[in-house]
């Protein structure tokens, strides 16, 4: 695994320590290294003691709150009489040591640090005759509120969802673990994004080598910007050559919660609305997170609906093409004579009429995905039915094949992953095409294929298929397959490597 990682890693990483900068850290330096911005703003502020030697404050419109800056910086050096008394030298003491209201204050010595502190938010405060410059917090915190989950339904929970902002995203983790075990450690990534990436994990029940693992990745991406999901999910996980997910991503802080307590480890990125998980298991993408609000028995029901509809999604067309085309007699007599008379008029081959509904299904869903909210799904509806409707009146398609398809495609909506529904259909087209080739030889090989790849994956040391194959036992099974009662059920996911120094209750 290490050689594979070793191979999707890309170019050696960047030397990160180099400056960027090669300027003094002067007002005049600043104005250099931002010229040509906009946003730039100075201001010259007189300080009664020394006349005649402005100070200088540097800062970013649009980053900072104008009110902080007048409160916290501007009114004491306007009204503080023994700071305008004092000289240079004890004056900038006097700022360094908290004669300014800012809670966050820094002294900066280089460019490099200086001009990421005014990206952030903060100000820099120039003396005349003092080296360097005061780096003053004084950040805006527009950013967009915490609602409710757009894209995970949410029945009996929290309604809450991770936004935008980092610290926002971390302190609703926070509130709902208020374990001091809960640790928190951030990485920069990006050479010109410069994001805030952190790893969050509990103490004593998350796998240190897997911490570990995940910083190290973190740490080996050279990459522009984290602008994008895919963008640090493809740095993260252990194979790119597969189209199944490999770490599990939510935007509910519970869940996201819940997933630390099993043991995983997270990651959270500044400017994406979403938490990440490592491992991911096969299992732990057929979980949704409103199993643990639920009766456990219809939990448990609902469970095992969607492993059967895993199966169904993926065999249907394929098993209704091996049947029409190689294996007639398996069809009940007086089915076949319909499907018969109904083909009768159809053009098409049967595997052509299966690619051709499948091929149009996903135009409806893209369509439906891309097309605003208030339309997308009339339009997905109205189009299905008119597209479906038509093709069969045409004499296009049969509609056993409608029939066939819209079961698969309806099947593959019970996924509780976007991304693991994705997988399924790139495999139904697969097995489709193998099921016209050979039949259900074609079928079952084109099966065995899927375990195969599955079996070759790993996420951090976890087997993608445990704990059906290689962790967990038969209680792991059991837990995978179904939700047992909570009072019965491990807080820790058997399939994951923890330390023994806490209780597992």
């Amino acid at each position: 695994m290490k050689k594979k990682r070793d191979a999707c890693a890309g170019i050696p990483p960047h030397p990160r320590k180099e400056p960027r900068l090669d300027l003094p850290l002067t007002p005049e330096g600043v104005q250099e290294a931002f010229r040509d911005c906009a946003d730039f703003s100075t201001r010259t502020v007189e300080r009664g003691g020394e006349q005649g030697k402005p100070l200088t404050l540097c800062y970013l419109a649009g980053m900072v709150k104008l009110e902080r800056i007048s409160d916290y910086i501007l009114r004491p050096l306007a009204q503080d009489r023994d700071l305008s008394a004092a000289d240079g030298a004890d004056a900038w003491r006097q700022m360094a040591d908290g004669a300014l209201y800012n809670l966050k204050v820094e002294k900066r010595t280089d460019m490099d640090q200086a001009a990421m502190d005014l990206i952030d938010g903060w100000c820099l405060l120039f003396e005349p005759g003092q080296p360097g410059a005061l780096s003053l917090f004084a950040a805006t915190e527009d950013k967009r509120s915490v609602g409710p989950p757009e894209n995970e339904t949410v029945l009996k929970g929290a309604q809450d969802a991770f936004v935008e902002s980092l610290r926002t995203n971390t302190s609703l983790v926070r509130r709902h673990l208020k374990a001091p075990e809960l640790k928190i450690k951030e990485q920069t990534v990006g050479r010109q994004s410069l994001t805030s990436v952190d790893v969050l994990y509990l103490d004593g029940i998350a796998d240190p080598e897997t911490v570990a693992e995940v910083e190290r990745r973190l740490e080996r991406m050279d990459i522009d910007g984290v602008l994008s999901a895919g963008s640090l999910e493809e740095y993260l996980v252990d194979d790119i050559w597969t189209a199944f997910p490999l770490i599990q991503y939510t935007e509910r802080p519970d869940r996201f919660c819940g997933g630390l307590m099993e043991g995983r480890v997270g990651v959270l990125a500044d400017g994406l609305p979403l938490g990440y998980l490592a491992p991911g298991a096969v299992s732990s993408f057929l979980r949704a997170g409103q199993d643990k609000a639920s009766n456990w028995m219809t939990a448990t029901a609902v469970t095992v609906l969607r492993y059967l509809c895993v199966f169904v999604t993926l065999l249907t067309p394929a098993l209704y093409i091996a049947m029409a085309t190689f294996h007639q007699e398996m069809i009940p007599t007086r089915l076949a004579l319909s499907m018969i008379a109904a083909k009768r008029d159809v053009p098409f081959q049967t595997v052509f009429e299966v690619l051709i509904m499948l091929v149009a299904f996903e135009i409806l869903q893209e369509a439906g995905l891309r097309l605003p909210q208030s339309i997308g799904q009339t339009v997905s509806i109205i189009g299905g039915l008119v597209v479906g409707q038509a093709a069969v009146e045409a004499k296009i398609v049969s509609p056993a094949v409608l029939i066939a398809v819209a079961i698969a495609g309806i099947a593959g909506y019970t996924m509780p992953s976007q991304e693991t529904a994705g997988a399924l259909r790139l495999w139904r087209f697969l097995l489709a095409v193998l099921a016209s080739l050979a039949g259900l030889i074609g079928v079952v090989g084109g099966a065995a294929l899927l375990v195969f790849h599955l079996a070759g994956i790993e996420s951090f040391g976890v087997p993608y298929l445990a704990p059906f194959a290689g962790a967990g036992g038969g209680n792991a099974i059991r837990r995978a397959v179904t939700r047992p009662p909570l009072a019965r059920m491990k807080l820790r996911d058997p399939v994951l490597k923890t330390p023994n120094r806490r209780k597992q209750g």
